[in-house]
């Protein structure tokens, strides 16, 4: 039983409780992950890089509803009655993927109380996370949603301990996740390159200044 002084959801920790009962998947930029709609049987972890969570309405309007990071679950409607999934989970450049089967999520939860209080902790973050996200959508400029979403991708964050982190991630598809046109992207890209908050050479380079003009806007 793990010590229940500091206890906190730590990623490595997670998989080492699973053990060998997951397979690991590595997916390119854009590749499908899982479909809306598809059968939600399992639980996914994001080992390295990023997904995005988008979901389509009946008229045919897409909207992103999560970028996840590195340390990430998702598909947890599984846990519940839902018997599909609920959104498309696509990477977003070159990332890895852990897959476990419901049944053996729901094992683990029921056979040790402690990872179960903290996997559920975990979840619920992302959830709050994801209400950020969607009040960031309705009340924000689209600017803002896009230093919001460079910094989610590159995982800087008040409690990062580096300065800057490279990006492979293409304009078209940054403004599909901000929900606006590639030439604003690129207007509000140039604007954060000429204020020193991105570099370009190569690669994008987010620096973490970037997230003070997000505070102080």
């Amino acid at each position: 039983m793990p010590n229940k002084r500091g206890l906190s959801f730590n990623p490595g920790k997670f998989l080492q409780r699973i053990g060998s009962d997951h397979t690991s998947q590595e997916y390119g930029n854009k590749q499908l992950i899982f479909s809306q709609g598809d059968v939600a049987n399992a639980m996914f972890y994001v080992e390295t890089g990023n997904v995005k969570l988008t979901v389509l309405s009946k008229g045919g309007k897409k909207a992103v509803i999560a970028i996840l990071r590195q340390g990430d679950c998702f598909g947890e409607g599984c846990l519940g009655i839902a018997p599909s999934q609920m959104s498309t989970a696509t990477a977003v450049h070159s990332t890895t993927v852990v897959r476990v089967e419901k049944a053996i999520i729901v094992r683990i939860i029921h056979d040790d109380p402690t990872f179960a209080r903290l996997f559920i902790g975990h979840l619920l973050s992302r959830v709050a996370r994801m209400e950020e996200n969607l009040l960031d959508q309705l009340f924000n400029s689209s600017e803002k949603r896009l230093a919001r979403t460079l910094l989610a991708l590159a995982n800087l964050s008040t409690k990062s301990k580096v300065d800057s982190a490279v990006l492979k991630v293409s304009q078209g598809t940054l403004a599909e996740m901000v929900g606006t046109t590639r030439s604003r992207v690129s207007f509000f890209m140039n604007r954060f390159r000429k204020m020193g908050l991105i570099d370009y050479n190569g690669n994008l380079h987010v620096h973490r200044a970037l997230l003070t003009f997000l505070l102080l806007e």
